[in-house]
């Protein structure tokens, strides 16, 4: 018996789509068009914070803490403060790098750039990754990684975008180092070898390389290094170690930090797309409200015969709720279709666009499954609160006046 309540309030509740389809399918898009825009805005959100994280390499780099030596160099990072670094409690290991201005040749081509030395497991702490090629190996003194500016200044990008042709390739550097720490006397020194391009690292604004730092303690004294990187046991431990090492003088960042503030960051540009979607959402309402208000008026004598015949006030007012429920959902679910239809195809037609000019594709647009599961779910819930007055005036009404009406 309660079965067949359900099956008569659902046909009950249904009839608009025949008596009324027009009218019930425009308004079902018009909610479906203010869900769109919430969704591609909010998945617009979340794809611009996918594009900038995904950049990132976690793991060890957010365990670990650049520290850098003051532009001052009052204090400078030297073996004594390496040793100092690792006694710090729960610091599990230290590793730092030596930087300094270089000339860079290849061929008959010759550049200024900075030469990087660094222990292979820098690479995991700082979160480096290469584009084309491999990283060199911990005891591998032949070899350097190069940045893509470096390439595209020596023009060897191929035509297809790729850095393939140049691995392989050799280059050779002179090096000036500080006489006696003073960093503005220098003096030249050639490195007298060549060394083979085994990996290249996205950018496109720095000129650089990195060459394995054995390699520079076997030509010359490292008078000290640009950076450390170091590494805590465990995340809880980064503040601790962060500020020893400040007491010590010392300018220090952290990956999970700048993670932190960047989520934060796209959280608030998520939350004011969602607003400016949501006017499109509240002009959707008013209209469903507009036309439950009319089916109310519409059928006043039907709702005065069924309450003459024995139809209760919470029987009406279910058969409306669940009336603009239905309208609510279909429009929340007409709307992903539309929002996340609309967004993919962009990616796809942008994705197109990159590789044809030699870009990598991205998702500008990104639409997580529980944020759309909330909007399915919202959806609903406008719904019902949009035909909570209509359903609740026509269980109020008078059976004898409606019946008159």
């Amino acid at each position: 018996m309660a079965m067949m309540r359900i099956q008569d309030n659902m046909k009950l509740a249904t009839r608009m789509f025949r008596t009324r389809p027009a009218r019930t399918w425009l308004t079902i898009l018009g909610i479906g068009v203010g869900i769109a825009a919430v969704v591609v805005l909010v998945g617009l959100g979340y794809g611009l914070q996918g594009v900038l994280l995904e950049q990132i390499v976690f793991g060890d780099a957010m365990l670990s803490l650049n520290v850098l030596t003051p532009p001052s160099r009052v204090i400078v990072i030297d073996e004594q403060a390496i040793n100092n670094f690792n006694n710090i409690e729960n610091v599990e290991d230290v590793s730092a790098m030596a930087s300094f201005p270089s000339l860079v040749s290849y061929g008959d081509l010759t550049s200024s750039i900075t030469l990087n030395g660094a222990e292979s497991k820098y690479f995991n702490y700082a979160g480096i990754i290469v584009k084309e090629g491999d990283l060199f190996r911990e005891n591998d003194r032949d070899s350097v990684v190069l940045s893509s500016a470096v390439l595209k200044l020596f023009n060897l990008i191929s035509e297809d975008g790729s850095y393939t042709d140049v691995l392989g390739q050799k280059v050779s550097f002179k090096v000036f180092i500080p006489i006696d720490g003073d960093s503005e006397d220098v003096q030249e020194l050639p490195m007298n070898k060549d060394y083979k391009i085994i990996g290249v690292i996205e950018d496109e604004t720095s000129l650089f390389a990195y060459m394995n730092i054995q390699e520079f303690e076997s030509k010359f004294a490292i008078p000290y290094y640009e950076k450390a990187r170091v590494k805590v046991v465990n995340k809880d431990f980064l503040d601790s170690a962060e500020e020893e090492i400040i007491n010590q003088g010392f300018l220090v960042t952290a990956l999970s930090k700048t993670v932190d503030q960047a989520n934060k960051i796209f959280t608030g540009i998520q939350v004011t797309l969602a607003i400016f979607g949501g006017i499109a959402l509240v002009v959707s309402a008013i209209g469903m409200f507009n036309t439950m208000t009319v089916t109310l008026l519409e059928r006043t004598k039907e709702i005065g015969i069924m309450r003459t015949i024995g139809g209760s006030p919470a029987k009406i007012k279910v058969m409306f709720l669940t009336e603009s429920v239905i309208m609510g959902s279909l429009g929340g679910l007409v709307g992903i279709v539309i929002g996340v239809g609309g967004g993919l195809s962009v990616n796809f037609l942008l994705g197109l666009l990159a590789t044809k000019m030699g870009g990598a594709a991205m998702s500008l647009f990104r639409f997580p499954i529980g944020f759309l599961l909330f909007i399915a779910f919202f959806s609903m819930v406008m719904g019902y609160l949009t035909g909570l007055f209509p359903s609740s005036r026509a269980g109020s009404l008078n059976p004898l006046d409606a019946i008159r009406g």
